[in-house]
Order: structure tokens, then C-alpha cells, then sequence
């Protein structure tokens, strides 16, 4: 990932301050990984990135990972799971917004523990179902123009 830089202890930020930054790490970890299944036109890569990085898509990549967490990771996918941010998006379920922050919130952690090998095995796991229909997405994009 990026150059690690002096940080206080990650428990001490708040849940959406971590949420902020998770946001970020699980888009990269999401673009990344498109980037990387099939060199696609940029606007592409956006459709599904978007398609993957959003609220409800986001709760269940959660819902997957919930059984591998370690009892810290847990506490701190319940903290930003339980936030109040004070407004949920218009085209999302507030339940899965919530779980999406808590999400969130668990890469921000991970990535400032410098847990790069934890947060690639969880992010595998997320996208184990994903990465046929990334394939599949890939082989059909390779049938048609790309202009």
C-alpha cells in the first residue's frame, strides 16, 4: 500500500473518523483488484468500481467476513457498525449503511495497525464469489470494442 507515516493508537480514533479513512483502503483494495482482472476503459472501471464500493454491496461483503474476525476486529466493526453519522444516503437502506461503516471502519483500523496481510486475506474472502464475475465481466469486454 502506501508509506507508513508516525500515527497515535488506532484505538483511539472514532469509529467514522476510521470509517473515513476504510472508505478509502477498501476503494483502492476494490480498484485494484479491476484493474488487475482486465485492462478496461477507464469509464468501466468506474461502473464497477461504483457497483462494488457502495452500502449495500459493502454489508454483505460484512456479512462474509464476520465469522473470520478476531475478537478486536469485531469490537471495532460493532463501534463503527453503532455510529451515529447523522444522515444515511437516499438510496440505501439505513441497515446497510450502517454495517458499511462498520466495514469501514475495520479497514481503517487494519490498514493503521499496518495489517496489510489481514486486510488482503479479509478482502480475498469478500471477493471470493467476485472474482468469476470479474472473469466472466473481463472475457465479454474482450469480445466487444473497447472504442
Amino acid at each position: 500500500m502506501l508509506p507508513k507515516i508516525p500515527i497515535q493508537n488506532p484505538n483511539t480514533y472514532s469509529p467514522l473518523a476510521l470509517a473515513f479513512l476504510g472508505d478509502a483502503v477498501y476503494g483502492l483494495l476494490v480498484r485494484e483488484r479491476l484493474l488487475l482482472a482486465a485492462n478496461r476503459p477507464a469509464r468501466r472501471l468506474h461502473t464497477l468500481s461504483v457497483q462494488a464500493v457502495n452500502a449495500r454491496a459493502q454489508a454483505q461483503a460484512a456479512q462474509k467476513i464476520l465469522p473470520m474476525l478476531t475478537e478486536d476486529e469485531l469490537s471495532v466493526y460493532k463501534r463503527g457498525r453503532n455510529a451515529h453519522p447523522g444522515h444515511t444516503p437516499k438510496n440505501q437502506s439505513e441497515g446497510d449503511y450502517h454495517s458499511a461503516t462498520g466495514l469501514e471502519a475495520l479497514f481503517g483500523w487494519l490498514y493503521l495497525h499496518g495489517a496489510e496481510e489481514r486486510l488482503r486475506a479479509l478482502f480475498d474472502r469478500i471477493q471470493d464469489d467476485g472474482d468469476e464475475d470479474f472473469a466472466q465481466d473481463a472475457r465479454s469486454e474482450n469480445r466487444e470494442s473497447v472504442f
